[in-house]
């Protein structure tokens, strides 16, 4: 029980912490809730093949200047690659060769010079109700401000509402400018498939109205795990929300909704092979789990 005038605790939380109840609070539940933790599926080869990227773009920016070529973020990737996932070696390969492509063209349009002012750095905050964190890809500084970058290696293209609407982005942001003291409003989506950048400008009404809505999420995710700890049951507090990303989910063989909502996918089909033979089961899916 909590008196009205005891000082309210802060809810803390990543900005991947807020997605997860909104897209399925069974899925929040048992991520962030349920003890003992449940077992997670197979890793996915392209979770795997983003985190090789990230991975290597963060290595390469802690090269001395002379080292930082596109050459040096080929071998950034190799050494950086993530092998798990991939239906086999020859599979694994060829995306290693297009994780070395993607990347090595992508640091050509990069000044190895102009050093970020912060990679894979972690940034807080607090609101009234929020205990904020979470891990930046890079922030660059640029006209006395800060901008927040973040790479994206799926196959998806993006438009614009993609980097407006976002609510990890505006909370890096928000975050971002209270760590550093620094104005930060600027958000970029880096699509390195493409070498797009997909970039949006908040202002003080947007980033509000973005803090806002984590806020709301946060106090729907407290009311569930109150209820719960009241003695509700897990389903009716924490809900499934069924769809189709649930081919895609780590929880997917404890949910019988998800498995009714959406087919069985194999580690690799979100990559969309093209060039591999359709197996027993249907032919590779094109669907791009967000990363």
């Amino acid at each position: 029980m909590r008196l009205d005038d005891m000082p309210r605790r802060l809810f803390v939380c990543t900005p991947s912490r807020l997605t997860s109840f909104v897209d399925c609070p069974r899925r929040y539940r048992m991520t962030y809730l349920d003890r003992p933790i449940l077992p997670k599926g197979p890793p996915w080869a392209h979770t795997s093949f983003g985190i090789s990227v990230h991975n290597a773009l963060k290595a390469w920016w802690d090269e001395p200047l002379a080292r930082r070529t596109p050459a040096r973020a080929a071998h950034l990737v190799e050494r950086c690659w993530v092998g798990e996932g991939w239906r086999d070696d020859r599979q694994a390969a060829r995306y290693r060769a297009r994780a070395v492509e993607m990347t090595g063209r992508y640091v050509e349009h990069l000044d190895p010079a102009q050093v970020p002012r912060a990679v894979e750095r972690q940034v807080a905050a607090r609101t009234g109700q929020l205990g904020l964190s979470g891990r930046v890809d890079r922030l660059d500084e640029r006209d006395g401000e800060l901008v927040v970058v973040d790479y994206k290696t799926g196959r998806r293209p993006l438009d614009a509402d993609d980097a407006r609407t976002s609510l990890p982005l505006a909370l890096y942001a928000y975050a971002a400018e209270r760590t550093f003291r620094q104005r930060c409003r600027r958000v970029e989506l880096h699509h390195l498939p493409t070498g797009e950048v997909i970039a949006a400008e908040h202002d003080e009404t947007s980033l509000t109205r973005q803090v806002r809505r984590a806020e709301s999420i946060a106090e729907d995710a407290v009311g569930a795990g109150d209820a719960l700890a009241a003695g509700a049951h897990p389903d009716q507090a924490f809900p499934p929300r069924p769809g189709r990303l649930c081919s895609w989910c780590d929880f997917r063989r404890h949910c019988p909704e998800g498995q009714a909502a959406a087919p069985d996918r194999r580690p690799w089909d979100a990559i969309g092979d093209d060039d591999e033979p359709d197996e027993p089961g249907g032919p590779v899916a094109s669907t791009n789990r967000r990363g």
